[in-house]
């Protein structure tokens, strides 16, 4: 008898010891992507006082973390401003519509869920084996807008954190020959609406963590989110590859969408290249711009210029040469 209770009584103590290391680290955890929101918030001045924010809710572990945070952190804030749920039913066989509202009912937050029928459309409309993405967004997208205008919101804040943000880079470099990713703010093709991303500094694997701590009750998404093939999966295994063996290499990355050298790209648009000559003077960056030295490893990301020295924990200070 004696035998058989030892084990669990020696082990107690261990139970204890991990429960109150996972509880610490969870804490950290928390502050720091509370502190990467706040952080994202106050270098793009994405909420002022007075402002309603239209909070996009897909069920996804993106949109409750951002809920999730912009509500304690409304609570704290200098300024007043409001926050309203927002869920589009787009009618996908077997989604649980019971979920959401019942979670924003628990958790007090205002709330609307606009129910349309975009599952049809999109099967209808795109070919067997073809992604439903883009003409999903699209449809989402302006249904969106409208609920905005009738709600009367001031912003619409989206879910999308630092690595969609680099997917989407990658994606257009490689796939539309253009250097353009996600911006943290953003206004409306129609001029409208403004858009933002408070999540922008937040990395992906530590949002996940925050979503199982807190048990958010994930609803998957079925009609594109788990389709095969998709280039958007592709650029996320490949920066998750890059992340394990290359450490610092996303961080610089990241860091190098606020450290944009126009003189050093090739856009005609940006830069006077045709009218340029030398002068005689020191031009600040100029050919030492190709310096080995500079790039040539993942030993760390450089900071961020002004207020967007942001403390993301992963960054570190480049080492003097």
């Amino acid at each position: 008898m004696n035998d058989a209770v030892a084990p669990q009584i020696l082990s107690a103590p261990d139970d204890e010891a991990k429960a109150k290391k996972h509880a610490f680290e969870m804490n950290k955890l928390s502050k720091r992507l509370h502190r990467e929101v706040g952080q994202a918030i106050a270098d793009f001045n994405m909420i002022e006082d007075g402002d309603k924010v239209m909070v996009c809710m897909s069920g996804g572990k993106d949109s409750y973390a951002m809920l999730d945070i912009l509500m304690n952190l409304q609570k704290r804030a200098p300024i007043s401003f409001e926050l309203v749920a927002v869920n589009l039913d787009q009618k996908q066989p077997g989604f649980p519509e019971h979920v959401l509202p019942e979670y924003f009912q628990k958790i007090g937050v205002p709330y609307r869920i606009e129910e349309q029928d975009t599952y049809s459309v999109v099967k209808r409309v795109v070919p067997e084996g073809k992604t439903t993405c883009s003409l999903c967004s699209r449809l989402r997208r302006g249904i969106l807008y409208r609920v905005a205008k009738e709600l009367g919101c001031t912003k619409i804040a989206l879910g999308h954190h630092r690595d969609d943000i680099l997917e989407t880079l990658l994606m257009n470099m490689f796939f539309n020959s253009r250097l353009k990713g996600m911006p943290a703010k953003m206004v409306t093709d129609n001029g409208e609406h403004t858009v933002i991303r408070p999540m922008a500094y937040c990395r992906e694997q530590d949002i996940e963590r925050f979503a199982t701590y807190r048990e958010f009750p994930i609803i998957p998404c079925n009609l594109c989110g788990s389709q095969d093939g998709l280039q958007r999966q592709a650029m996320k295994e490949m920066i998750q590859g890059w992340d394990r063996k290359f450490p610092g290499r996303v961080d610089n990355m990241f860091t190098a969408l606020a450290n944009v050298v126009p003189s050093h790209l090739m856009d005609r648009k940006l830069f006077p290249f045709t009218t340029i000559e030398a002068t005689g003077q020191p031009v600040v960056g100029g050919d030492i711009a190709f310096d080995e030295d500079e790039g040539c490893g993942d030993t760390g990301a450089a900071s961020l210029p002004g207020q967007a020295t942001i403390s993301l924990s992963t960054l570190k200070p480049k080492k003097e040469a």
